[in-house]
């Protein structure tokens, strides 16, 4: 079921309007929770987000959460770069501006490709307008730190706005693989490659591209459709390595996750398929305990969603990993 938000017309908004969304409902620029300390946003192309949202959402000491997906442009995975820092910008943007303090991109595609921009190129400027402190996270670096049992630096907090917990997993021995599966612009960016032999560069990345992936699952088709194509991409990888597979492989589009019994069951018991929403939800605990700016209220742990518009049909996969039916407000965003 599904309202609206509202924040300015984008070129976009006519594939909105062919698609089979809710009714829909005004939203000002006001957030619904306005006596919370700090808000939390989460910012996808989609619905993969909500793997992401979900584990937010189960945090012993969880914030006020609003999810953002542009369902509308989705899938990010295969559009040029300067388009998805755009993209990235309008939906951090309208989060920002319905009151969320930190934004976590939860989009690996966005991630990869805009976080860096934004930080550095726009959000010093975006975040003078405000009257507390806000900033824009990403999901990367926790995943990493997590598949590879190797803490970052200290010294270099600063630097990923990210503060760690200890990983999960013992730390990988060395010259072993970490499989990646993620979108085409994922892979290309070489952001998880690049970031894992930072700590780890006795460890080898084999990446598999899913190009396909991520759009059939946003638009929710069938099971035996997405279970040929996941086996199609498992067997690819193990193509590249004579016939095996890596021991541990990350999942790097959070729309994955929404399939990930058919990724278990591709790839088989022997394979250790690394949990993204955990290790990103255990860092932001970190965080928070560490940035008192951003301390919550008594009343925190309230959810809403809001959508630029999406297909009823793909609702139905989400709101089945989500445990229960979702009510989505329309979302527009604005040029920055």
């Amino acid at each position: 079921m599904t309202k609206r938000t509202d924040a300015t017309n984008t070129p976009d908004q006519a594939v909105i309007r062919q698609r089979k969304h809710m009714p829909l409902l005004h939203l000002t620029s006001q957030s619904h929770f306005s006596d919370s300390a700090a808000m939390i946003g989460v910012f996808d192309s989609g619905f993969g987000g909500l793997t992401i949202m979900h584990a937010l959402a189960e945090m012993p000491h969880r914030p006020d959460l609003v999810y953002l997906g542009d369902n509308a442009r989705a899938p990010y995975g295969a559009r040029p770069g300067k388009e998805i820092v755009e993209m990235t910008k309008q939906g951090a943007a309208f989060l920002f501006e319905q009151g969320c303090q930190l934004v976590v991109l939860g989009c690996n595609t966005a991630a990869t490709i805009a976080l860096r921009p934004l930080q550095q190129n726009w959000l010093p400027t975006f975040r003078a307008q405000f009257n507390h402190p806000i900033n824009l996270l990403g999901i990367v670096v926790p995943t990493i730190e997590h598949a590879t049992g190797t803490l970052w630096r200290a010294q270099d907090a600063h630097v990923t706005g990210d503060r760690f917990l200890e990983p999960a997993i013992p730390a990988l021995a060395s010259h072993q693989v970490i499989g990646l599966f993620a979108t085409q612009r994922t892979v290309e960016s070489r952001v998880y490659q690049i970031e894992i032999a930072k700590r780890r560069p006795d460890l080898g990345v084999l990446a598999q591209p899913c190009p396909e992936l991520a759009g059939a699952i946003e638009r929710g088709e069938e099971r035996n459709l997405l279970r040929e194509m996941i086996d199609e991409y498992v067997n690819a990888m193990c193509a590249q390595m004579d016939g095996r597979l890596p021991g541990r492989v990350i999942l790097g589009c959070t729309h994955y996750p929404l399939v990930a019994d058919l990724f278990a069951a591709a790839l088989g018991p022997g394979v250790v398929i690394i949990n993204q929403a955990q290790a990103v939800a255990d860092s932001l605990a970190s965080y928070l305990d560490y940035h008192i700016e951003y301390a919550q209220s008594p009343s925190a742990g309230r959810c809403r969603f809001t959508s630029t518009g999406f297909d009823r049909q793909a609702l139905k996969l989400a709101e089945s990993f989500w445990g229960s039916s979702i009510d989505f407000e329309m979302a527009r965003l604005r040029a920055i």
